[in-house]
């Protein structure tokens, strides 16, 4: 449910993975190999995605959302060797032609730029969660959140739950956590 609002959202379609679906044997554990968890990008606080861009089409919120200007990307594809966490997707073709429903809020992107999850900018900007978060709201499977604030939803469950981080040792200090 998560991809599928994420994508309508955003208006990528199956050459573009804004958020994937994984196991945990892929990420290295596999005593959790049955757990399906949903990846997209970890929104670093120091994401070598934002050092290697020679545009500054790459660039980190002061909220911690790294995110993008798709009129700055030159399609260099150097943010997406610099993430370790391959979560950056490149318009190899033009998308619109594969997008069956569109978002009038979210344009879509051209061919030759780099991609990916912005943690749905536009809609925090109007005071929503995140598509995805929305998607799964009564599950509460993915929750969302400002994790500099003690009394936030985030962080009281990150006090209270064992979590972790997609390759941690890499000093990218990401900011996506998960429930173990």
């Amino acid at each position: 449910a998560c991809v599928v609002a994420c994508s309508i959202e955003n208006k990528t379609d199956f050459t573009i993975n804004w958020r994937q679906v994984s196991t945990f044997n892929e990420l290295k554990y596999p005593d959790l190999s049955v757990f399906h968890h949903s990846l997209a990008c970890n929104h670093c606080d120091d994401p070598p995605c934002v050092r290697v861009c020679p545009t500054q089409a790459t660039y980190r919120l002061p909220n911690g959302i790294v995110a993008m200007d798709y009129h700055r990307c030159i399609g260099c594809r150097f943010c997406m060797m610099g993430c370790p966490y391959g979560a950056r997707s490149f318009n190899w073709m033009d998308p619109r032609p594969y997008i069956k429903e569109y978002n009038p809020e979210f344009p879509t992107r051209m061919r030759g730029v780099v991609e990916k999850c912005n943690f749905c900018g536009e809609r925090l900007a109007l005071g929503q969660e995140p598509a995805c978060v929305e998607a799964l709201k009564e599950t509460g499977a993915i929750v969302f959140g400002d994790l500099n604030d003690p009394h936030s939803e985030i962080s009281q469950i990150l006090d209270q739950e064992h979590t972790i981080q997609r390759k941690p040792s890499l000093g990218t200090k990401p900011s996506v956590f998960y429930i173990v």
